[in-house]
């Protein structure tokens, strides 16, 4: 096993974002659960607003690290 997959299963077992993720993701301080939730939030949100339109409000924290 390399040192970057053993470093990403230690940071997954420990409930904390590998630093593989957050080089890519959004920057968070949340645990690696809260992390995930967070993302697929984001996901969600543009998903739907490149689905169905401009949304009447914004969730201005998905666009940037809060």
């Amino acid at each position: 096993m390399s040192e970057e997959l053993d470093a990403l299963a230690s940071s997954m077992f420990n409930n904390v974002v590998p630093n593989a993720f957050s080089k890519v993701g959004p920057l968070s301080l949340k645990p690696l659960a809260s992390w995930i939730n967070d993302l697929n939030d984001r996901i969600n949100f543009v998903s739907k607003w490149i689905k169905d339109g401009m949304p009447p409000a914004f969730w201005l924290s998905g666009f940037f690290f809060p």
